[in-house]
């Protein structure tokens, strides 16, 4: 929606800023929906598997050592090295130490 700068419309000059700063705020936004996804961290010295269940297909996600990996933007379900399974909204860190994982 382009804006054109007319002195006689000055609602219509805030609208346009208003406007123009919406879009850039939707924009920043997306742009930056990595800082919502869920991150983990094997802090072994081994690789870790984690399966991963979101939108109905399942992907396994090798962690090597020491590894930091992010996924699950969305939510999703995990199924944890010891096989329990746990649904994430995408904010969480799965942190595995000594085969165990936890979520913080």
């Amino acid at each position: 929606m382009p804006c054109k700068m007319q002195p006689e419309a000055v609602l219509k000059h805030r609208y346009c800023k208003m406007w123009k700063s919406v879009v850039a705020a939707i924009a920043f936004l997306a742009l930056d929906g990595s800082a919502f996804a869920a991150s983990a961290i094997n802090k072994d010295a081994e690789t870790r598997t984690l399966i991963v269940t979101e939108g109905g297909g399942k992907t396994e996600l090798a962690l090597a050592a020491g590894e930091t990996v992010e996924f699950c933007p969305n939510g999703c379900f995990v199924t944890l090295p010891n096989g329990d399974l746990e649904a994430l909204t995408g904010s969480e860190t799965v942190e595995i130490s000594g085969g165990v994982a936890r979520i913080k």
